[in-house]
């Protein structure tokens, strides 16, 4: 897990952690996808620099991210992990939302999901030219550690928090974050459930 370690520590300021969800929520479009997975590595006005539905992608991840940073039952889940992770609460609660997406991943999709992830994969390696250098420095490495299915695991999250508080500013809190997990583990899929089922419907409405 060395590797998946390093790179999630190296990007943490640049990237956000719910890959899945955001590729999910991008519907069948290819450069909606590839352009939804890219957003947070596209600053300012760069987004003109790509075609048009890869530009919509890279829109719509912003548009994701602040619904979720302003929605009132993410924040509830945030509040749960304040005391231990302060203003870094929803990086943690990006992950445990990627953790619940897989695991009730039959409630959202008749794909398999080994087999949307396989797909993304794909999807994203096919858009290896046009992608930022950080993504693609960090692509090899997700697919080789398989971070868009490694979150079903809980053990797979504690890894992941441990790296990242050695080697960023996150506050080194990882066995309160999964005790915290646990002991809510019900509160926070109810959370993810409702939030999931009405950012769709914003997501949606967006695509059309």
């Amino acid at each position: 897990m060395r590797e998946i370690d390093f790179l999630h520590s190296f990007f943490f300021l640049a990237i956000r952690m719910n890959f899945l969800a955001h590729i999910y929520l991008s519907g069948k479009s290819e450069g909606v996808i590839v352009g939804n997975f890219i957003g947070d590595a596209i600053k300012g006005n760069g987004y003109n620099n790509y075609p048009e539905d890869i530009k919509s992608g890279i829109l719509l991840h912003r548009k994701i991210d602040y619904y979720t940073d302003s929605h009132i039952i993410v924040n509830k889940s945030k509040n749960k992990l304040r005391d231990h992770y302060g203003k870094h609460a929803g990086i943690v609660t990006d992950i445990f939302y990627d953790h619940f997406l897989a695991i009730n991943w039959h409630k959202y999709s008749n794909e398999n999901l080994s087999d949307f992830i396989r797909n993304a994969y794909e999807i994203l390696m096919s858009y290896n030219n046009i992608l930022p250098e950080e993504v693609i420095r960090y692509l090899p490495y997700m697919i080789l550690n398989d971070w868009l299915g490694s979150y079903i695991h809980i053990e797979s999250i504690k890894i992941v928090l441990n790296g990242m508080s050695r080697r960023t500013s996150l506050p080194d809190n990882t066995n309160s974050a999964v005790d915290i997990l646990k002991k809510h583990y019900d509160e926070f899929n109810n959370e993810f459930n409702t939030f999931f089922n009405e950012i769709i419907s914003y997501v949606n409405n967006e695509l059309s």
